[in-house]
């Protein structure tokens, strides 16, 4: 019996996909292990941005090698049909105050609009604080986005 392959997803699929979903998870090459964390994501003019606290383990791990894979699925309960990409790039920090003002800006948005404030605490905040905590003016929120993207894989369900 031959090896079945899962059906490959065409770009435009990709993307929808990408646009659908607003959690990803990225792996990090770690000292020992590879170190992986959820993470909600904004898409602006086709990039994918991320937010991160100005300290920890993942600032620690792109100033040591900027590489990564991102990692976005969808699937039903029962696995009936299921998609996933992964995407394999490089890591920024927006350096820009005007991408970075707007990148966490629609992190707030699209996290007011979607997400639970028991999120927050992924971003350093307490769910009393509210997504208006997400502000391009606190200096300890640092936007990254992903690019230099150099392998793109999308499998879906047959």
């Amino acid at each position: 019996m031959a090896v079945f392959k899962l059906p490959k997803m065409t770009k435009q699929e990709m993307w929808k996909l990408i646009r659908r979903q607003r959690l990803c998870r990225i792996a990090f090459k770690g000292d020992k292990y590879p170190y992986m964390a959820p993470f909600q994501y904004v898409v602006l003019d086709d990039t994918l941005y991320f937010h991160f606290t100005d300290y920890g383990t993942k600032m620690k791990l792109i100033e040591n090698d900027k590489r990564v894979c991102v990692e976005i699925e969808e699937y039903r309960e029962d696995l009936s049909e299921y998609s996933f990409i992964v995407l394999r790039g490089t890591l920024k920090v927006v350096a820009d105050p005007n991408e970075r003002a707007k990148a966490i800006q629609q992190l707030a948005k699209e996290g007011e609009q979607k997400l639970s404030p028991n999120f927050l605490p992924a971003h350093g905040f307490t769910k009393e604080d509210g997504w208006k905590a997400l502000t391009p003016t606190n200096s300890s929120l640092v936007a990254i986005k992903l690019e230099n993207i150099t392998q793109e894989i999308g499998l879906k369900s047959p």
